[in-house]
């Protein structure tokens, strides 16, 4: 299960990375919430807040995949990491003295975007430099583990931190703690990394890459489908405050206890992936994976009661997560070296480029259809895509059916 810690490049990479996050997921509660708070609990401001630090995926995520692809990894996330700290830093300043304004949220949100929709690329590509092929699959399931127990740690500490000191001093903490990502990545050894030849400089590499997943199948219905999943479904960063605010009227610690307790599933699902991380990811677990998400969302948007609720969301984070690791390592398995950063650029910009759409669409679902709506409609999307998507693998065959259902089409045939 933790073979890739063996690797001491790796052992310090994932060590930055379970710190970062902690502070990472403290400052995504405390800024969700502080848009509450500055605008009287409206869902579309805390949706266009989403929107907007989601938007620069949208148009940065494939030039940032070129740039992965052209330049030393390793360094481009050293001063990423950097701008980011920075900009947590003075977003705290502002809060702690009394200062912020809901527009100031608005613009480090597009900044932190920015700064986010060339580091993600530039992340997921370098991991398999840091690995190898053989270890890759091992080593995105345990950064999903250590990102996800930081989502359990994180919110609930925030949720706590809030109610005691308010929220700017979370801000000014995860400044902080992004410090140790930068120290994991100085320390590193370079001449260990399994680098791939750096991309000259030269026209067209970008519609080289997008040339390159229009004609593989395979990837294409992968990105299809993370799109529909992580547009309309993953919407809990909007969705997951205003219930507990507008539905069971709860303050932050309650927002926080809902992250809480998705967490604990989405971290079950990550440990899951890096127990099978020796067998190669296959599409029919990705297909059965997004539609049991689809479905339990909807079963959770149902729950009467806050606790119900609660409960509900674990096995949402299990599916979700083994979704998401799925989807992720068979992406990277898949492509060549020297396309890596680009495809895993445009792999980014489908799993985060819908948001800019979702989110706004999720605050006014709540706002003109309840606060349960984001939930329902959402994941109805999800279980509906995955079924198209296995339809239109199942005819081109790229997915082998179960025995039972290809037996009932050769009756219905018949």
């Amino acid at each position: 299960m933790f073979s890739s810690l063996r690797v001491r490049n790796y052992r310090l990479f994932a060590t930055g990375q379970v710190v970062s996050n902690v502070g990472t997921w403290m400052q995504r509660i405390a800024q969700d919430w502080l848009v509450l708070v500055l605008t009287d609990n409206n869902p579309v401001a805390l949706g266009v807040a989403a929107a907007l630090q989601f938007l620069p995926t949208l148009l940065l995520s494939l030039w940032a995949g070129v740039l992965a692809d052209r330049f030393d990894k390793r360094k481009m996330l050293i001063g990423v990491q950097a701008a980011i700290a920075t900009s947590a830093l003075l977003l705290g300043l502002l809060d702690v003295t009394g200062l912020v304004q809901v527009w100031h949220v608005y613009l480090f949100c597009f900044v932190l975007g920015v700064f986010s929709a060339v580091e993600v690329p530039t992340r997921q590509s370098f991991v398999v430099e840091i690995v190898g092929r053989d270890q890759v699959t091992n080593a995105v399931a345990l950064n999903s583990t250590s990102f996800n127990l930081a989502r359990i740690v994180g919110p609930a500490i925030a949720g706590v931190m809030i109610t005691l000191v308010g929220t700017g001093w979370l801000f000014l903490g995860n400044a902080v703690l992004t410090v140790a990502v930068i120290v994991g990545l100085v320390m590193m050894d370079p001449a260990k990394l399994l680098s791939t030849p750096r991309l000259a400089r030269a026209k067209g590499q970008l519609r080289e890459g997008l040339r390159y997943v229009w004609g593989r199948p395979d990837l294409m219905t992968v990105m299809v489908l993370v799109f529909f999943v992580s547009t309309f479904g993953m919407t809990f960063f909007v969705s997951l405050a205003v219930v507990a605010a507008n539905v069971f009227q709860r303050d932050a610690a309650g927002y926080g206890l809902l992250s809480t307790t998705l967490a604990v599933g989405t971290l079950g699902g990550a440990l899951l992936a890096a127990r099978r991380s020796g067998r190669r990811p296959r599409t029919r677990r990705l297909l059965l994976a997004a539609f049991t998400f689809g479905v339990l969302e909807v079963v959770a948007g149902l729950m009467p009661s806050y606790l119900t609720f609660a409960l509900a969301l674990v096995p949402v984070g299990f599916a979700v997560m083994t979704f998401m690791t799925t989807a992720n390592t068979t992406v990277q398995l898949a492509v060549s070296p020297e396309m890596r950063g680009r495809v895993m650029g445009l792999y980014m910009l489908v799993f985060l480029g819908g948001n800019p759409v979702g989110a706004p669409l999720t605050g006014w679902l709540a706002s003109s259809l309840g606060g349960r709506s984001p939930l329902l409609i959402g994941g109805a999307v999800a279980a509906l895509a995955a079924v198209v998507c296995g339809v239109v693998l199942a005819r081109r065959g790229g997915v082998r059916l179960p025995a039972r259902v290809r037996g009932l089409r050769v009756l219905r045939r018949a």
